[in-house]
């Protein structure tokens, strides 16, 4: 049994052997192993210890047999070996002189390799640069153009700096920076654009008054020229107005793209007709301010910020321009630089309206219209109410219709000024009648109530050139002669003609039909015969010192007055073209006016012949206890006679036409004696009937009889 597991145990070993012989030694580990892992590995490593002797006798034969031939190789060896060793110093030798020749070479391919780096980095940089380049320039280009104001082409770089440049090289630190301050560049174009804006603001506050003067200037040339063709149709065909040529000019500008930088908001008005023209309202302002503050803002998103702003800021404005000076009404430079004001304040807005898109609206302008206009015509009203000069206030006119008419032009309603004007008709009228009851006075008081006299026929046609009166016999009658009137008749009547003239003037551009002038005419005329000329004479025949011949002249005049009053109806019809005979026309009152006048004259003669006849009766000294009648007539009833006589005389003997000697100046006559003989009659009765005659004798109503008998005669 144990011989039997010696053979297989002999046979395993064997069959390991020739595994590791036969097998790579990287995979000799598991074979090994199983030697290892059995418990016979003595016996193994004997076998094994067996096996290499055989194979050592096996080498050993071998070289013994082939050691000639390795004695031959050996020395071929060694031969080698020497030609090696040679072949080593000639290729040391060779590689040492390589070395020496290749150093150059070494430094230029170092040299070589790096211009090959440095190139490649520059055009590294040069690819970078040139994405930074632009983004460099731009924000080089945003810097010039707010230096040099020029805020909305500013913001444009701004917007394709930020969208357009920047986000290709983002990853850059001085990009990161621009990114950063971009708001801050926004914010600062808005402050500018803010700032210019308020410059804007102020020069348009402080210049309005040579905007508006302008204005007013163009509409004064316009309404001449429309005089000049409406005198002249047949030329009007080739002209063009200068409503027209502002109207296209602001029609080009609307057209006009406000985005421009070069805009300045100018409104040319050009008429060919004219060598020198006023130059336009708008041509004083620069609105590009207000164009680039609009954009910017509305660039910015903050739009209705701006339009709040300037609507606000506006409206400011218009309270200062509305406001009038406390001393406005001394001259009339006072009105009219508050006019010139208000209307550059509107000429402005309107130009804003047409040239921008929605910053003020037509809603907002009549707003600011509505409260100018109430604000205008309340001052007006106040001020114009502290005139007493009828020339400021007819020049005071004539510059609202210019107001009116200049703001016509622009589109503004300005009914409501007209109807003002008609109030200040009324004022304008009280002026007059104050200043002609002035003149009428002066004449009546530097008149010598006579009759004028004329030496010549130059005189003689002169004053009936200045009054209408015809007479046949006096014309008949030769040099030197006399009119029957004194000199306040022809002055009269010609103050009253300047008078209607005046009022005419007052009515001028103020659109009212014919007729609406000649009832104003009218009316106005009839006051001032009615109540200013009326009272002039009453006064005149009231003063304490005024004789009998006076007052007998003053009928006369009257009398020639009172005729002519026709020729002033003639007079009004010619210059107002509306005929008497039209329904609603006013009738002048002058007729009344001079009857008036004269029926006061003749109760002053009667008055004053009674109060002559009583002063004679205040020297009566009758001797109611007289015996004895006197011989003849009472002294104090003698000179009253003598009185009376004469004072009749000049109511007969009064120089003039027939139709004066022969009736006014016998009927005054006629009536002036019936009413003296009856007061004398009345106060001698009372002479007898007083209180203190308490006794009487024969020969003292003798006495009274002899004066009443010569009364008789």
């Amino acid at each position: 049994m144990a011989e039997l597991e010696s053979l297989e145990t002999a046979a395993e070993h064997e069959r390991i052997l020739r595994e590791i012989e036969s097998t790579d030694t990287a995979c000799i580990g598991p074979t090994l192993r199983s030697v290892y892992d059995g418990e016979e590995h003595g016996r193994f490593m004997e076998k094994l210890e067996a096996r290499i002797r055989n194979h050592d006798r096996e080498i050993e034969k071998m070289c013994n047999f082939h050691y000639q031939g390795f004695v031959d190789s050996i020395t071929e060896l060694l031969k080698v070996r020497g030609e090696a060793q040679k072949l080593k110093n000639q290729v040391t030798d060779t590689n040492r002189k390589l070395q020496n020749e290749g150093k150059e070479l070494i430094i230029a391919m170092e040299e070589l390799k790096q211009c090959r780096l440095q190139q490649r980095n520059i055009s590294a940089t040069v690819d970078k640069l040139t994405l930074c380049l632009p983004v460099l320039e731009m924000y080089s280009k945003l810097r010039e153009q707010m230096k040099s104001k020029r805020h909305y082409p500013a913001l444009k770089t701004l917007e394709h700096l930020e969208h357009t440049y920047l986000p290709q090289v983002s990853h850059y630190r001085f990009c990161k920076i621009m990114v950063d301050n971009i708001p801050k560049l926004r914010e600062e174009i808005k402050e500018v654009s803010m700032s210019d804006l308020k410059d804007f603001l102020e020069s348009i506050r402080k210049h309005s008054d040579k905007i508006g003067e302008t204005a007013m200037k163009q509409a004064q040339q316009q309404r001449n020229l429309d005089n000049i063709v409406s005198h002249h149709p047949r030329i009007s065909g080739g002209k063009k107005s200068k409503k027209e040529a502002c109207a296209s000019s602001d029609l080009e500008v609307k057209n006009t793209s406000p985005m421009s930088e070069q805009d300045s908001g100018i409104l040319d008005v050009e008429d060919e007709d004219e060598d020198e023209e006023v130059p336009g309202a708008q041509d004083l302002v620069d609105f590009s301010p207000v164009y680039r503050c609009l954009h910017i803002y509305s660039v910015l998103g903050a739009r209705e910020t701006f339009e709040n702003y300037y609507r606000k800021q506006r409206r400011k404005q218009a309270r200062l321009v509305l406001q009038p000076p406390s001393n406005m009404h001394e001259t009339l430079d006072g009105y009219r630089k508050y006019f010139n004001q208000i209307v550059g304040f509107f000429v402005v807005e309107d130009h804003i309206l047409h040239t921008t898109q929605g910053l003020v609206n037509r809603a907002y302008i009549d707003e600011l219209w509505e409260m100018a206009l109430s604000k205008t015509i309340a001052a007006l009203r106040t001020h114009s109410s502290y005139c007493s000069d009828p020339s400021l206030v007819l020049d005071l006119k004539n510059l609202i219709v210019l107001f009116a008419d200049t703001l016509q032009g622009y589109g503004f309603p300005v009914n409501q000024l007209f109807d003002m004007l008609l109030e200040i008709q009324d004022q304008y009228s009280e002026t007059l009648l104050k200043k002609w009851s002035g003149v009428f006075r002066n004449i009546l008081d530097s008149d010598n109530y006579s009759p004028i006299p004329v030496t010549n026929e130059e005189v003689y046609k002169k004053i009936v050139g200045q009054f209408p009166f015809q007479d046949a016999e006096l014309e008949k009658q030769p040099f030197p002669k006399k009119f029957p009137f004194s000199e306040f008749v022809p002055k009269v009547y010609n103050q009253i003609k300047e008078f209607i003239y005046a009022c005419l003037k007052f009515s001028e551009d103020l659109h009212l039909s014919s007729t609406e002038v000649d009832d104003m005419i009218r009316k106005s005329t009839n006051l001032l015969l009615t109540r200013t000329l009326s009272n002039c004479l009453q006064n005149v025949i009231k003063r304490k010192n005024v004789g009998l011949t006076e007052l007998v002249q003053i009928i006369i005049n009257t009398t020639h007055l009172e005729k002519s009053c026709k020729f002033l109806e003639e007079f009004i019809t010619n210059i107002t073209n509306v005929l008497p005979e039209t329904v609603h026309t006013t009738k002048l009152y002058g007729t009344t006016t001079f009857k008036d006048a004269r029926h006061a004259a003749e109760e002053e003669i009667y008055t004053n012949l009674n109060q002559k006849i009583d002063q004679f009766l205040q020297l009566a000294d009758y001797d109611w206890m007289a015996m004895e009648p006197g011989s003849k007539a009472s002294d104090y009833l003698v000179d009253l006679i003598g009185f009376l006589r004469s004072t009749f005389a000049v109511f007969t003997h009064l120089p003039g036409d027939v139709d004066v000697h022969s009736t006014m100046s016998g009927k005054v006559a006629q009536t002036a004696c019936m009413s003296a003989c009856k007061h004398l009659s009345t106060s001698l009765m009372q002479l007898l009937l007083e209180a203190e005659v308490r006794q009487l004798t024969l020969g003292a109503l003798q006495q009274f009889n002899l004066d009443v008998e010569e009364c008789e005669r």
